[in-house]
């Protein structure tokens, strides 16, 4: 954000937002990304590789998915609600998606009803013939563009924010599709990364704080062309046959076609702020992200939290699935024996029956399940990534109690939580968050633990690899631990609107 802005005026602000903001599921207590994209140029058969890439992305989006595919001629898109499994398992829905070349998305949606209208890929035809984009993130200065583009005539057709990207390419006077695109990105601020198709090529941006991931791998084609792809992680490109060549650089557009790729930047230079969020939680462990295999990073996490906030226990404990490479660095470190003390029930997604006050209260029992055999009559160190709002810990705690345990502790291998964040993921308003309302030592008696402790922010930024965090200069975006928000928040300044855009 702005570095004049008083840290009390940006919180006041956030406050006015979070309250048009959606309310997360009473059962739901963590943060979420919004949003996988994928892209290939070039390929036997586009749509189907491109599903493989999205199924791989899956945690970064389940609720609709969506792919655009061009043949040479024509475009052709799908969309579903639900996950990539339910849409592309029928022959007859790949057969209408061919062509060589495809882009997809993975959508988790924060506001408004999860309709077909505001699934991606959007789609347009312009004088320059067809264009599909999706988009991952949020533009912060979305609703005043948008305002301002109703008044001159425009209709939208959906309540994204990524469809302003659809609207400034319409009404630019460049005369390419690579020019209008840029045109429309110097005009929008926030953090995204995105994927478009036009039938001259194949098109990756990533903004210019390279807040969002956006990576490029290279596919082996049988007619010795190499066809080229385009992802959120790099999890994506092993399940088809992609090797990884490097990660799109901030405020870098590469344009992908038969003659190649073609990096074009735009952008003035700035500091580079890519989510430390990442690491700690969102990206699949398999995955590396700007260069650090992110399971190893959770891992040294761990080695760091035990290091700052070791304790007396007997058995250390991984809140299933997010916690396990953090426990099992903690437990590496501190010699203390890991075990899996909380099973996961990996065939329960959200709740399957009406969701009262009841069965909230119950949810947490259809996913963990304490192992009795495991915690009786220990004393056990549950690792997890984050508290959010609370509540799942809390839970988490009784069940480990009621199967036994004797004392009760909780570490947690991030910072506490104790800001929205307005860059792509969905985070409760801050006064839901747990961290902002209370001390450490008042939120170990709410989720009724005997001690807990976060790791340091400077813990953090050297397991990752840095001296300690540069206050002055960030070398990620953490805006959720410390409220240091890199990019302008235009939008909040604004009135409150009756129509909130938020990215998908």
């Amino acid at each position: 954000m702005a570095r004049n802005r008083g840290l009390k005026e940006v919180e006041s602000m956030m406050d006015v937002y979070g309250a048009f903001r959606a309310e997360e599921p009473g059962d739901d207590d963590k943060m979420h990304e919004e949003c996988g994209v994928f892209g290939v140029w070039h390929a036997q058969d586009a749509a189907a590789m491109t599903a493989l890439g999205l199924h791989a992305l899956q945690h970064r989006g389940q609720e609709a998915t969506g792919i655009a595919t061009y043949d040479g001629d024509r475009f052709h898109i799908h969309k579903g609600l639900g996950l990539v499994g339910d849409n592309y398992s029928d022959a007859k829905t790949m057969a209408g998606l061919p062509g060589g070349h495809a882009i997809g998305h993975n959508r988790y949606a924060t506001t408004g009803e999860t309709v077909l209208r505001n699934v991606q890929p959007l789609y347009a035809d312009f004088a320059f013939g067809g264009f599909a984009v999706g988009h991952n993130g949020n533009l912060t200065n979305a609703a005043a563009i948008r305002r301002d583009l109703v008044r001159r005539g425009c209709l939208f057709q959906s309540s994204m924010d990524s469809e302003v990207f659809i609207h400034l390419i319409a009404i630019s006077l460049y005369s390419t599709v690579l020019d209008r695109l840029i045109d429309a990105l110097k005009q929008v601020v926030g953090a995204y990364s995105l994927v478009a198709l036009s039938q001259d090529g194949l098109i990756g941006v990533r903004d210019p704080q390279g807040v969002r991931p956006l990576i490029l791998g290279r596919l082996p084609h049988p007619d010795g062309k190499d066809g080229w792809v385009l992802a959120s992680e790099t999890c994506a490109l092993e399940i088809v046959g992609a090797e990884f060549v490097r990660d799109i650089e901030p405020g870098e557009v590469v344009v992908i076609n038969d003659q190649g790729v073609r990096s074009v930047k735009p952008f003035h230079r700035t500091t580079s702020r890519f989510c430390i969020f990442e690491y700690v939680y969102f990206a699949r462990p398999d995955s590396v992200m700007e260069g650090k295999p992110v399971y190893a990073a959770r891992k040294e996490i761990g080695a760091m939290l035990a290091r700052e906030s070791g304790v007396d226990a007997d058995v250390i404990v991984p809140v299933p699935d997010s916690g396990v490479p953090s426990a099992m660095g903690y437990a590496a470190e501190s010699g203390i024996p890991y075990e899996l003390g909380i099973i996961r029930n990996h065939y329960v997604g959200r709740t399957f029956i009406e969701p009262t006050d009841q069965i909230r209260n119950l949810g947490v029992r259809l996913k963990h399940s304490g192992n009795r055999a495991v915690l009786e009559g220990k004393r056990v160190i549950l690792v997890d990534d984050s508290i959010v709002r609370g509540t799942t810990s809390r839970k988490i705690v009784e069940m480990v109690r009621a199967a036994g345990a004797t004392e009760v502790h909780m570490r947690i291998s991030s910072p506490p939580t104790t800001h929205s964040c307005f860059y792509g993921i969905d985070t409760p308003e801050r006064g839901k968050l747990l961290a902002a309302r209370h001390d450490v030592q008042e939120m170990a008696e709410l989720i009724g633990a005997d001690s807990l402790a976060f790791v340091s922010i400077d813990g953090l930024y050297q397991a990752l690899g840095a001296a300690r965090r540069n206050a002055a200069d960030p070398q990620f975006c953490d805006a959720c631990f410390t409220g240091d928000y890199p990019i302008a928040l235009h939008d909040l300044a604004d009135p409150p609107l009756t129509l909130v855009t938020k990215a998908s």
